[in-house]
């Protein structure tokens, strides 16, 4: 089943918000939070995660329906690249060294800024190249 455009793209926006939170305050607490919510988006689906019930319950119905769908497989792969860059950014800022918490969080704060401003969404992007170049089944 399809989902709507504007949900990921509101996470995307929130993902901002905390991931650069996390840069201002070298807080791995505040990443850890982030990490379960990329952990959520890429198990359960961008939908089932907690910014996906904040847009389904607080924003969709304020702005109605949709007007455009996507796969929900794109973005479900994003969320798990962003848990990776997450998860490293953790072992940065809880046991160090620094500077690799804040490279990771730099990368998904980076790609999370690019959705959420541009609807550019480089994980789902990278999985349409994966998805090309892998050999045919059949």
């Amino acid at each position: 089943m399809d989902i709507d455009v504007r949900g990921p793209r509101f996470g995307a926006a929130v993902t901002t918000v905390v991931l650069a939170a996390v840069l201002i305050t070298s807080s791995w607490v505040l990443l850890a939070w982030q990490t379960l919510c990329f952990a959520a988006g890429a198990v359960a689906g961008v939908q089932r995660s907690p910014y996906g019930w904040l847009f389904r319950r607080l924003i969709r119905p304020r702005i109605g329906p949709p007007t455009e769908a996507e796969s929900p497989a794109p973005p479900r792969f994003a969320q798990g690249v962003g848990l990776v860059f997450a998860l490293l950014g953790l072992v940065g800022y809880a046991w160090g060294p620094q500077w690799l918490g804040m490279a990771a969080t730099g990368c998904a704060l980076a790609a999370a800024f690019l959705n959420a401003a541009f609807s550019y969404c480089l994980g789902c992007e990278l999985y349409l190249l994966l998805r090309r170049a892998a050999p045919a089944r059949g």
